[in-house]
């Protein structure tokens, strides 16, 4: 009897944990994973910030960032794009470097990015050091009072656990002026 109480008592935490997590941001409502720990955001740009437990496999947990410049503020989705592949060892040339996904979730357009290789962080008084083998998934959220920047970071075996998450993110956005 206490073997299955304690197996249905895990199964009730599993469950909880597994929840998506309501928030909003800078105007964005989304739902994240339970998982994500919220951790303050060390400037105004960001509107959000998360770590990913790493991975077993992984050294280093993983970040994602809402970032928000302001209305309008920010660059275009081609912009973003070519920033992130440069960011990710894949310079500007290297215009189909990973996978674009563009698409219309709750009236905001969506265009996404998946791409792997060296990261190479902006400098901007943090560590510059260049990460070999980590991934990027990254998002332009494009709609009234936006455009917002999702973005995921870290080792690859830690993103690729992440990304379903990261999928159902994209997927609970919407705009709230």
């Amino acid at each position: 009897m206490r073997a299955l109480a304690a197996a249905l008592l895990a199964l009730l935490v599993a469950t909880a944990r597994a929840e998506p997590v309501r928030t909003e941001a800078a105007g964005l409502r989304f739902a994240h994973p339970s998982e994500w720990t919220r951790v303050p955001a060390p400037s105004d740009m960001r509107a959000a910030q998360f770590r990913i437990a790493k991975a077993d496999a992984d050294a280093e947990d993983a970040e994602v960032v809402l970032f928000f410049f302001g209305k309008g503020q920010g660059g275009s989705a081609q912009d973003n794009l070519d920033r992130w592949r440069g960011q990710m060892g894949e310079g500007a040339s290297a215009k189909d470097a990973g996978t674009v996904t563009i698409k219309t979730i709750h009236g905001v357009k969506v265009t996404s990015l998946d791409v792997s290789g060296t990261y190479k962080p902006m400098a901007r008084g943090g560590d510059a050091t260049p990460h070999s083998g980590y991934r990027l998934l990254a998002a332009v959220i494009e709609g009234e009072g936006g455009p917002w920047f999702l973005r995921l970071v870290g080792p690859e075996a830690t993103v690729k656990a992440a990304k379903p998450g990261f999928d159902a993110t994209l997927e609970s956005v919407e705009a709230h002026p």
